[in-house]
């Protein structure tokens, strides 16, 4: 009866654990960094080493962290920790942008008639809250950074640079008083900038309206047509643009028994007629271009008063009449016409979007204009004026806080004159900034190029106080060093200064004379982040400006990556970073966007995903997609990246116990190990793998192509390593003396790629490298976050194309070991007996007992041949009960007869030792 041999093998052990269980261990490992102040002692280990500074574009403290904001952190964290690890010192301060609407309209909506003292205080309170709650959800993510010391927009030194950076743009001639049409939201009942204003699909009555021409060569005989998706707007028309090169007809025009008589563009006829059915009676009475009809005057449709005819060259003959509906008050076109002809800027809207008895309707007044639509077009069909009215589907404007359609309003606000930065804001687009991914570029090129002057003033409550005094005569005062003045009062007191100070008091320490009065408007919050690269990147002495990079969603083309640039531009004239990285919104398998104001009905916080998966899986999600495009997510991801996950925990769990035996002088190494000379091919071949496995990962990193990562560790780990390196060198590592040269030298090579795997994975599975780094016994430090990624050793000889011969002669094996078991030849592949025909001369170069391992096999014959074949039929040897291989010394000795002769000398050499 055989003996069990099984005490005698070198089977792998370690503690490291083959269930992750991630939510309960990765808690664990967040103290110990917390306790060690690992951060710290990155940076200490990074002293005088090449700087890298990305800069945290600030999240909005006013919820949970979503999955949207959780991609965004731990990209910027894969950056950090990767250059780190390519040996730069790579601070990270994180931030927070508190002020503005996202909280303030949070605060007031749960707490009306507050003072704007009161809601500021309370926003205040609600902004730490969050900036406590996302500072835990972002550390338990496994981002590093100087989290005991992030930048506050609310931060009295923030708001005082922000006030000089203000004092700047004053002294420059950058910012002017003006009343002029604005985006308006009536739900939050404040003006808002182009990266505040999203843009849903809804369904609108457009009409078409005739205006009787009462001037002119057709006065009294026929009326020009409008056509408007705002009829809500039409108690401020004071004009009809037309274009003075396309050509107009006067045409009758007859239907259910009327007849009109109208003015409209020769080629949108077709489709007033479609849309009508007023249909062409007749050939046109008259044509002529724009031009002939400049100053014509036309009778508003339901007020006592003219419209003038005007010239313009943004009217379209895309849709409507080519007759365009022009009210100063309610449009940028229409305000720039206005202006050039001295029209009043009518806008007869209060603040919640209502109409005033400036509109001349007294049964309409104190309406909201959307629900006043209908009542303008039955006002139309009462007056005869109404030709036709239709279901209009568009893309319109609405407030990205309150969900409320925008309107276009004349207020009187301030502004900056982008028209004086535009050029060299483009310049520093194109010549100063790397774009990634390159389409970047044109993006952010066209919304600086398509820019209208920047509205800066808010009529709300929690902001930095925008530095505008008022003469007694209710003139503007804009002093830059009255502004920096203030600016010194802030840094000591905080900006509530401006609401707990009576305008007296404030004067008298500014200096004003008496008199002087302040009003209560902030400054729009996107110059609040715009300027932290003057707040934070120039003042913060880890840091500098230009940061380096600056990674944020699409999105912030139009938002901080633009702000960031304009201000930088006013106050630097240059870009305020060198790379710019675009990343995609996080959208389901349907694509919808996935975002905290959102009305997903799934969860989205990231909280529920970490508590449920652990943050590893999270992060290894954000490494396998191409984040440069939106971001595909779902909980079924989670399943597939689970596998993933396990099988790279698994190569390391092997590799780990593997070397559980392994000598390192001292417990600690320096470096790769060197070689040993009778290192077999396989072991050759693996460590050339190595090198160009830490060669791509080195390249990805640098070039921030974290999905490449991604795909080249998980093939190194399931293929090379799992599927051949390991399964190949299992008997020796198993079978062979713990001490022979074989086996020590896969050691040698497995420590390596140990060492080379934990770091490579480090910046993306941060808690499962730590942990297995801790594990080993022969890793240097306490973290592998302390280490730097591994050089390629440039190991070049022939491995590579040898191995790729035998794997090929392995599948011409495999397919006839296949049909023997078929056949039931043989019950398992080491009861074989392979006679291959090889056509490579490899196997002439590598001995025989190598090509038994690499092929698996135990009784293997080779004969030369010009094609590649194998036969197989079942070995007569008997199976060695130690190392399950059939062998010819097998029962050739009296000690141990059910062993073969190399297992014989294991066993024997341990007796000994006993």
């Amino acid at each position: 009866m055989s003996q069990n041999y099984k005490d005698t093998l070198n089977l792998p052990r370690t503690e490291f654990p083959m269930k992750a269980n991630l939510p309960a261990r990765e808690p664990e490992m967040l103290r110990a960094w917390e306790e060690t102040r690992l951060y710290q002692q990155i940076q200490k280990s990074r002293e005088n080493r090449e700087l890298f500074v990305l800069h945290d574009g600030p999240p909005f403290a006013n919820g949970d962290v979503h999955m949207g904001t959780a991609l965004n952190k731990i990209l910027k964290d894969f950056v950090v920790k990767s250059q780190t690890m390519l040996g730069k010192r790579a601070p990270y301060v994180p931030g927070w942008d508190c002020h503005g609407l996202p909280i303030e309209y949070k605060v007031v909506k749960e707490s009306r008639a507050l003072s704007p003292l009161e809601v500021r205080k309370k926003s205040e309170a609600f902004a730490r809250k969050f900036i406590d709650i996302q500072r835990e959800q972002f550390k338990r993510l496994g981002v590093f950074g100087d989290w005991e010391n992030p930048y506050l927009t609310m931060a009295p030194k923030y708001e005082a640079e922000m006030l000089r950076a203000f004092a700047v743009f004053v002294e420059k001639g950058l910012v002017y008083q003006a009343q002029k049409p604005v985006f308006w939201s009536t739900g939050a009942q404040t003006a808002l900038a182009e990266a505040e204003v999203e843009y849903q699909e809804r369904d609108d009555t457009a009409v078409y309206v005739k205006f009787p021409i009462t001037s002119g060569d057709w006065k009294d005989k026929a009326s020009i047509v409008i056509w408007t998706t705002t009829p809500w707007t039409l108690p401020a028309n004071l004009a009809i643009a037309v274009d003075p090169a396309e050509s107009y007809v006067v045409q009758k025009f007859s239907h259910n028994g009327a007849s009109e008589t109208l003015l409209l563009a020769e080629k949108l006829v077709p489709q007033f007629s479609a849309n009508t059915h007023f249909q062409p009676a007749g050939e046109p009475l008259a044509s002529f271009p724009g031009a002939k009809i400049e100053n014509t005057r036309a009778r508003h449709p339901f007020l006592d008063r003219d419209a003038i005819v005007l010239t313009a060259d943004f009217v379209t003959m895309d849709s409507g009449t080519g007759a365009v509906h022009i009210a100063p008050g309610h449009g940028e076109d229409d305000y720039r016409l206005g202006r050039a002809h001295g029209l009043p800027i009518l806008s007869p809207v209060d603040d919640h979007g209502r109409l005033t008895d400036e509109s001349g309707l007294p049964n309409l007044t104190g309406k909201y204009v959307f629900d006043a639509n209908a009542d303008i077009v039955n006002l139309l069909r009462e007056r005869g004026m109404l030709l036709g009215a239709q279901n209009f589907h568009h893309s319109y404007p609405y407030c990205w806080r309150s969900k409320t359609p925008i309107i276009f309003r004349n207020v009187e606000q301030f502004f900056i004159r982008i028209d004086e930065l535009r050029g060299k804001a483009l310049e520093a687009i194109h010549k100063e900034v790397k774009w990634i991914p390159a389409w970047g570029e044109n993006r952010i090129a066209g919304t600086v190029e398509s820019r209208p002057d920047w509205v800066i003033s808010r009529q709300r409550s929690w902001g930095v106080p925008l530095p505008v005094f008022y003469s007694k005569d209710g003139e503007a005062i804009l002093d830059a060093k009255m502004i920096r003045k203030l600016a010194d009062l802030v840094a000591e007191r905080g900006s509530n200064i401006w609401f707990e100070l009576s305008d007296a008091d404030l004067a008298k320490k500014l200096g004003f004379p008496p008199g002087t009065t302040k009003r209560n408007d902030t400054i729009d919050v996107w110059i609040d982040s715009g300027v932290s690269h003057r707040a934070v990147c120039a003042l913060h002495r880890e840091l500098r400006d230009p940061a380096d990079m600056y990674l944020e969603a699409t999105d912030q083309h139009r938002g901080w990556f633009q702000s960031s640039l304009l201000t930088s531009i006013a106050l630097n004239n240059r870009a305020p970073y060198k790379t710019c990285v675009t990343h995609g919104f996080v959208v389901d398998l349907d694509g919808k966007k996935i975002s905290k104001s959102g009305t997903y009905e799934k969860p989205t916080a990231a909280d529920h995903f970490v508590a449920r998966y652990g943050a590893d899986l999270l992060r290894l999600w954000a490494s396998s997609i191409d984040y440069t495009a939106d971001v595909p997510f779902s909980e079924e991801m989670f399943t597939r990246l689970g596998d993933t996950y396990r099988r790279i925990r698994n190569t390391l769990r092997i590799l780990l116990g593997n070397l559980h035996d392994f000598p390192v002088a001292g417990g600690v190494d320096s470096g790769p190990p060197s070689t040993p000379a009778d290192t077999t091919l396989i072991d050759r071949w693996i460590l050339g793998r190595l090198d160009h496995v830490i060669r791509d990962c080195r390249s990805a990193y640098e070039t921030f192509e974290f999905h490449k990562v991604y795909h080249t560790l998980n093939q190194f780990c399931a293929v090379d390593l799992s599927s051949l390196y390991i399964d190949i060198t299992k008997d020796r590592m198993y079978c062979d003396a713990a001490d022979s040269p074989r086996r020590r030298s896969t050691q040698t090579v497995m420590h390596e790629i140990f060492r080379a795997l934990c770091r490579l994975l480090a910046p993306v599975l941060a808690f499962t490298a730590e942990e297995a780094w801790r594990h080993s016994a022969s890793t240097p430090r306490d973290s592998v976050h302390l280490e730097e990624f591994p050089q390629p050793q440039d190991r070049h000889d022939n491995a590579s194309a040898q191995v790729a011969e035998l794997l090929r002669l392995r599948g011409v094996i495999a397919q006839a070991i296949e049909r023997a078991r078929q056949e039931k030849l043989i019950g398992n592949t080491l009861e074989a007996r392979v006679v291959l025909h090889s056509d490579s001369d490899v196997t002439e170069k590598v001995g025989q007992e190598e090509l038994e391992e690499f092929f698996i096999v135990s009784d293997l014959t080779i004969h030369q041949a010009t094609e590649a074949s194998a036969s197989v039929t079942k070995t007569p040897y008997a199976k060695c009960a130690r190392c399950w291989r059939h062998r010819a010394t097998v029962g050739t000795s009296k000690a141990h007869p059910d062993l073969c002769d190399r297992c014989e000398n294991v066993i024997t050499a341990l007796e000994k030792a006993a």
